[in-house]
């Protein structure tokens, strides 16, 4: 019954008598066995199709669940079908055999040396199908060969065929993965070193390394005549990643390129984002090292495949290769396109090399198959190759593969690329196999042929590779995922430092493994921090940024409101908790404060950056390079004064640009000078008199002079000093004074440079003081732009570290709030913004993640710079302002008395008094409506005490938001890590998501003193704005040489919104005194000094420094608040 239905639904079953037919008259013993036309499936499935294949068509052997094992059922059913089959009108087609498997089908015949005589010993078979339906022929192609029949019987495995598919499904793919993204190219680098005309040939020596792609494959194969120069290959690779729209390029070295110079360029190469795959054409010169050159190519990037790491993969059970090498590859592709199941098959490998014959050995393994590996020493050979369903043949020796070595029905692969004499042929040559074509080919089910069988496949496959390589770079892109580190909560809550010693932080590749930070990006400073290159920016620029979220506070006490501790707490609940990809920056913390009054600046409790001690010490050194740069340019200044004093105009010019290799050569900041000067010349030789008079003097007034050396520690003895009071200066001296370092302008510079170019640009703006005809003087004008940028260069790369939950935290930049910024850089904003974006084809609204960066001190110091400086430096706008609140300081304003450190709190801060606070509050009331003026929206997050009840707690929310604030959120995070900041940062991502109608304070029209009044009277209540004689001289002498359409920031108290710090609460009516206006030309703003700020601390009666301690048996430093 199973048959009828079999001949019923396909005439072409007919085939399997005809091949039984044409089977028996060729055997001299008439021995028939057509077992190897099926395999066995498995018992369960008892209902399943098998079908022999031909060349170009395939039919079905059996459909019944069972077959009749009755020895004389098999024999009529054969006969049947072999005399339905019979007919001169059908054309005549060799017939294949199908695939061996071990088992029995139909009646075992005299002679069959591997079944048994007893038919009753045997199992019923099952089977299904062989081969994919994409070799189906009509049916009146399909006819049985008889003992004429044409010498061929094994079907064609056409690599050219198929390959020629592959590339035009990746040809497909690409175009379709384009649409979507127009980023996506896969790009391939080849690198050659000479002609290397011997690129096809076997050098002489045993083992010598075997060059990949179209050549002999099989260890210690040679070819002496052959001659196939490696620009063929390299031609074809070309030609058809072009076709494939696979950008490629062959990178050419001389002959004589050394070892060190290949290894650089692969490391460039490996670094480079935009390329995906990188071959290095074999072999190379005799004084390279292959094994050298191909290892240093990255694994990711390995599409060749032969690298430690993806063959080490490759030979594990459940190995992950990033790629698969491509000839052996180019054979699983054959014998699965042939539809040749490999499980169960007893599969031989002939070849050991690590080229073909290993890796293939390993794919057929994983593939189920049983494996032999064979060689050209392997001992009784013809066994093994007997016992074969399946032989891969890559031993390097043509035609050493003959059939009568064969079983009959297997499936042969030949990989050998041999070329051998051929009179017929033009080059006197002809490419042959490994397998002898003609006698295989009469055992054989399937075969490759050579050439247009595995040769085609492996380029293919290299592109295949390369296709695959670029859509795994485009997805890891997209796979940022942080891993939290688990806090474990004590109560009550210990130090910060013993907190941060107590998490184990992970390695700082990891954090930046996680956030897609590429190796190469990479600069680690010891195992937890790192520098992060800008060239990050570069690669992703196209995506869209992440959600910005500025953090500022009401105006503090002196023991601070915790806003870099909400800042960490936030970012940490967002990463750690919500699962967003959440940074937080924050600045690097000044050396002043760390060892004075304030503490270091890394949060607190729960919520930190940690290791808290580096983070709170040197970290990276960036601080110090600005303080050289800083200095470096203060010894310029008065060098240069000391040296106009004592020479005069010639003898000055021959020694600012003296003989070298008796020649006079302008530098490039000298030229810069030139130009400003508008001297039209480039020989210093040519100068007139007068020219050379303008550029060698600046002849600066000391008067004018406004640079002043920096350090950064508090040192009130260094506000005012003498310089140049040795002999040798002969009587130059002046008074001048020190910063603290983090006020310097070069810092600022750092904090609002958006590249090292603009940085430079930036330095070399800088004014220092004005000459005595009233001109400014530059940096560029004493030739030092190019050095300070020098000194500060990766300074300009921002610093990775991690919170105590392990998620990601840039730390860079530090300009002090009260007189300078106050906010970090731009640089790690537009940098984390990018990392934590969305890709063209990701939905922003649910992917996009977020940046949570600190604005120093209030919002009408840090905030309100942060917008008018900031802000309008980048062109990033925020989604959503935090304001952070305490009880405690909001008790300050209502009225409460004063709070100093070390002193004992008052009662009232212990306690609930409502009425104190609820007055306290219209300090809140002010920073919202200060907030809110700039047309974001604005969130107040309640940082808990211990001490706040229930009902302060209501009266802050009702205050906050009658002030206009979209939410009032409490925040635990001090206690409990990001887990107490859920609420706050649910909240917060549903504020980012509201319309905004940004909007800076003022324009850069009009007047300094109009800017000026217009912060003070909007932002502080103040009532008007008096300028000091010195104040208003700056102001119109800036104005003069033209800087009067620079932003402003006034430098100020931080402890009240005026500039007098017992001014609490929101003041108003008061007039703010303006005692002194400088420039940071270079930075790009003008900043007033209001009343009696310092622009160096001093040190309290008792400082941070007396309670910090190094343990000399562990190196860790105690101590640290």
């Amino acid at each position: 019954m199973g048959l009828s239905r079999l001949i019923d639904k396909r005439a072409s079953t007919l085939r399997l008598a005809s091949t039984a037919r044409a089977l028996t008259h060729n055997s001299p013993a008439c021995q028939f066995r057509p077992r190897h036309l099926f395999r066995l499936s498995s018992p369960r499935n008892r209902s399943v199709s098998s079908r022999a294949q031909t060349g170009c068509g395939e039919v079905a052997a059996c459909e019944s669940g069972e077959v009749n094992n009755s020895t004389a059922t098999g024999r009529a059913d054969i006969r049947r079908l072999s005399s339905a089959a019979t007919g001169p009108a059908a054309p005549r087609r060799p017939t294949p055999r199908g695939a061996p498997f071990s088992g029995s089908f139909g009646p075992t015949l005299l002679g069959s040396s591997n079944s048994s005589s007893n038919s009753s010993n045997r199992r019923t078979s099952h089977v299904r199908p062989l081969v994919p339906p994409y070799h189906r022929a009509p049916p009146t192609a399909l006819r049985a060969f008889s003992s004429s029949a044409a010498a061929m019987v094994a079907t064609k495995i056409d690599g050219t065929a198929i390959a020629r598919k592959v590339r035009e499904r990746l040809q497909a793919e690409i175009a379709e993965k384009k649409a979507v993204n127009p980023r996506f190219q896969p790009c391939l680098k080849i690198i050659q070193v000479g002609d290397r005309s011997d690129s096809c040939k076997l050098r002489e020596k045993k083992n010598t390394p075997i060059p990949r792609y179209g050549t002999v494959q099989g260890r210690g194969a040679r070819h002496a005549d052959a001659q196939c120069p490696a620009a063929t290959y390299v031609r074809m690779k070309l030609k058809a990643a072009e076709e494939c729209g696979i950008a490629c390029e062959l990178i050419k070295f001389d002959e004589s390129a050394t070892e060190a110079e290949l290894i650089a360029r692969v490391v460039a190469l490996n670094s480079d984002p935009a390329v995906q795959g990188i071959l290095v054409q074999l072999p190379l010169p005799e004084h390279v090292s292959e094994y050298n050159v191909t290892s240093a190519v990255a694994s990711e990037k390995d599409v060749d495949g032969f690298g430690t790491y993806n063959i080490g993969e490759l030979a594990k059970r459940g190995g992950r290769p990033f790629f698969v090498p491509c000839t052996p590859k180019g054979v699983m592709v054959l014998l699965d396109e042939a539809g040749v199941d490999l499980a169960g098959k007893n599969a031989v490998v002939l070849g050991r090399s690590d080229i073909v014959g290993s890796p293939v050995s390993y794919m057929l393994k994983n593939a189920d198959a049983t494996v032999t590996v064979c060689h050209s020493k392997t001992k009784d050979l013809d066994r093994y190759l007997k016992d074969a369903d399946v032989l891969v043949v890559a031993i390097g020796k043509p035609g050493f593969v003959r059939g009568e070595q064969l079983k009959p029905g297997v499936v042969v692969v030949d990989v050998g690329t041999n070329y051998i004499p051929d009179a017929t042929k033009k080059s006197g040559q002809r490419l042959a196999g490994d397998v002898d074509f003609e006698s295989a080919s009469q055992i054989a089910s399937q075969i490759t042929p050579v050439p247009g069988g595995v040769g085609p496949m492996t380029v293919a496959m290299l592109l295949h590779n390369v296709v695959d390589a670029a859509t795994q770079s485009f997805d890891a892109a997209k796979q940022r995922h942080i891993v939290p580190l688990p806090l474990k909560l004590l109560d009550p809550v210990p130090s910060d430092i013993a907190i941060s010693r107590a998490q184990a932080p992970k390695p700082i590749t990891q954090i930046a493994k996680e956030i897609g930070i590429s190796p190469s990006e990479l600069e680690p400073y010891g195992a937890y921090k790192a520098k992060v290159d800008l060239s990050l920016l570069k690669r992703l620029g196209h995506r869209r940024d992440g959600r910005y979220v500025v953090v500022t506070g009401i105006t503090p006490t002196p023991l601070g409101e915790g806003k870099s501790t909400t800042t960490m707490g936030l970012a940490q609940a967002l990463g750690a908790h919500v699962g967003r990809v959440t940074f937080a920056n924050v600045r690097q913390p000044s050396q002043g404060p760390t060892f004075g009054i304030k503490g270091g600046a890394a949060g607190g409790g729960y919520s930190q950056v940690i290791p808290m001690d580096e983070f709170n010490m040197h970290l990276t050194g960036d601080i110090h390079a600005i303080t050289a740069a800083n200095n470096l340019l203060a010894a310029a200044i008065d060098t240069r004064m000391f040296h106009e004093s004592t020479q005069k105009d010639a003898a000055l010019y021959r020694r600012l640009i003296p003989v070298k290799n008796g020649k006079r050569t302008f530098s490039p900041v000298m030229l810069r000078r030139l130009k400003k000067l508008g001297i039209d010349k480039t020989d210093p030789d040519s100068l007139t008199e007068d020219e050379i008079r303008r550029f060698a003097r600046l002849d600066i007034d000391p008067d004018t002079i406004t640079w002043r050396r920096v350090l950064d520690v508090n040192d009130r003895h260094l506000r005012g000093i003498v310089i140049g009071n040795a002999p040798t200066e002969k009587g130059h001296s002046r008074q001048t004074g020190f910063d603290i370092s983090v006020a310097s302008e070069c810092m600022a510079i750092l904090a609002l440079s958006t590249s090292l170019g603009d940085l430079r640009e930036r330095l070399g703006r800088m004014v220092v003081a004005s000459s005595k005809s009233g001109d400014p003087v530059t940096c560029d004008d004493l030739g030092a732009g190019g050095a300070l940028a020098a000194l500060m260069r990766d300074a300009t790369k921002p610093n990775l570290m991690q919170s105590l939950e392990g998620t990601p935290v840039f730390v860079h930049a530090g300009p002090f709030a009260n007189i300078s910024i106050g906010n970090s850089s731009i640089l790690a904003d537009k940098m984390a913004l990018k990392l934590a974006g969305t890709e063209p084809d990701e939905d922003p609204t649910s992917k996009a993640g977020f940046v949570v960066t600190e604005a120093g001190f209030d919002f009408t110091m840090g905030g309100e710079r942060f917008f008018n400086i900031k802000c309008r430096t980048s062109g990033l706008v925020p989604d959503a302002v935090v304001v952070v609140a305490t009880i405690r300081a909001l008790k300050v304003h209502g009225g409460g008395p004063p709070i100093s450190p070390g002193a004992p709190l008052h009662a009232v801060y212990r306690e609930e008094n409502v009425d104190i606070l609820r007055k306290g509050c219209v300090n809140l009331a002010k920073h919202v409506a200060n907030a809110k003026s700039y047309g974001v929206p604005v969130l107040v997050a309640i940082n808990k005490f211990a001490s706040d009840t229930p009902a302060e707690i209501d009266v802050v929310r009702e205050e906050a938001i009658k002030a206009g604030a979209e939410d009032a959120v409490l925040a635990n995070h001090w206690a409990e890590g990001g887990k107490g900041a859920v609420d706050l940062a649910k909240a917060v991502i549903a504020a980012a998501e509201k319309p905004k109608d940004f909007k800076l304070l003022y324009s850069l029209e009009g007047t300094v003193q109009e800017r000026i009044e217009k912060i003070a009277r909007d932002m502080y209540g103040a009532a008007a704005v008096e300028f000091s004689e010195l104040a208003q001289k700056k102001v119109d002498t800036y104005t003069r040489q033209g800087f009067g359409n620079l932003p402003i920031c006034i430098a100020k108290t931080q402890y009240s919104l005026s500039h007098d710090a017992e001014l609490k609460g929101a003041p108003t009516g008061f007039t703010v005194p303006i005692r002194d206006v400088r420039m940071a030309a270079g930075a790009g703003y003008l900043y007033a000094l209001a009343a009696d700020i310092q622009t160096i601390p001093g040190l309290p009666t008792a400082p941070g420094y007396l309670n910090v301690d190094v343990d000399p048996e562990t190196g860790e430093i105690d101590g640290l608040f």
